[in-house]
């Protein structure tokens, strides 16, 4: 079964043709309510998803679901507007497939974005959290299965998932107002209960969401180095004040820690692509 995903990644790259253009340097993966930073990237190039072999649509409140390629902060990215979750009846493997094609297309790092809610009573809607681990409790993983030993290894490390150097980067660029923690990744679609939320916060988790985890486990599988920044979108602490949580909260607060994770990127993407930072991978 060797090369039955490479097979799959190469049939769905030559399917793009021309239009996926030169080979990028950077993929990112836009989440609920975030994905306005596509309409900030320079010279687009617009592929739905429907047109992509192997693809998966999306249907997902404001996920529009098509890559869009071109210049973002004078680097060349391919961003994913709109993702593929568990919760809309895909499989892991479909989830992670298009993370394979941002790798295929060139990409040496994946930035991750995500709507989360907050599990720490120190964040806000509307903050921004830099991921610095996770918990997969999805119960499911994309390397389930026959590993294709030529797209990456059978038992990949994940112990550094997301880049201690780009953490660093997005810290120093951030300040004291990003805030950093463990993201808890769920299936969905129904938000957590309050006992659940209880859980998740003895469990470690400091935001919970219900993304992620498949793709950044396909990013390391793939050898991409990965940022995450989650967009806090409501509090989930699960207390006695919880208040009942809309889809329209949770877009409009996407929308402001949007505004700040475009700004934060807007720093960090050229110094990702550096030649003198990126040689090293």
């Amino acid at each position: 079964m060797n090369g039955f995903l490479k097979t799959k990644i190469d049939g769905a790259i030559t399917s793009m043709g021309e239009l996926s253009g030169a080979p990028v340097e950077l993929g990112i993966v836009l989440g609920s309510g975030l994905g306005g930073l596509a309409d900030k990237v320079q010279g687009a190039v617009r592929i739905s998803y429907l047109s992509v072999p192997g693809m998966a649509s999306s249907t997902a409140p404001g996920h529009v679901g098509q890559f869009v390629i071109g210049e973002l902060s004078g680097v060349r990215c391919a961003l994913m507007q709109g993702r593929i979750h568990l919760y809309e009846g895909r499989s892991a493997q479909e989830v992670a497939f298009p993370i394979y094609l941002l790798r295929a297309m060139g990409a040496k790092s994946l930035v991750v974005t995500n709507a989360a809610g907050a599990l720490n009573p120190d964040f806000a809607p509307g903050d921004v959290m830099l991921i610095e681990d996770h918990l997969n409790l999805t119960g499911a993983n994309p390397l389930i299965g026959d590993n294709d030993e030529s797209v990456g290894l059978r038992f990949p490390d994940m112990s550094r998932a997301y880049d201690p150097e780009w953490r660093e980067l997005a810290i120093s660029a951030g300040g004291p107002d990003l805030r950093r923690g463990i993201y808890a990744g769920i299936t969905g679609p129904s938000l957590e209960t309050s006992a659940e939320r209880r859980f998740l916060r003895n469990s470690g988790g400091d935001a919970v969401g219900m993304s992620t985890v498949v793709e950044v486990i396909a990013a390391v599988h793939a050898g991409l180095r990965v940022l995450g920044l989650s967009a806090v979108t409501n509090s989930a602490t699960g207390g006695v004040d919880q208040q009942p949580d809309t889809i329209e909260e949770v877009l409009a607060n996407a929308a402001i820690a949007g505004e700040k994770i475009a700004t934060l990127l807007e720093y960090i993407l050229p110094r990702m692509a550096a030649p003198e930072v990126t040689s090293r991978s």
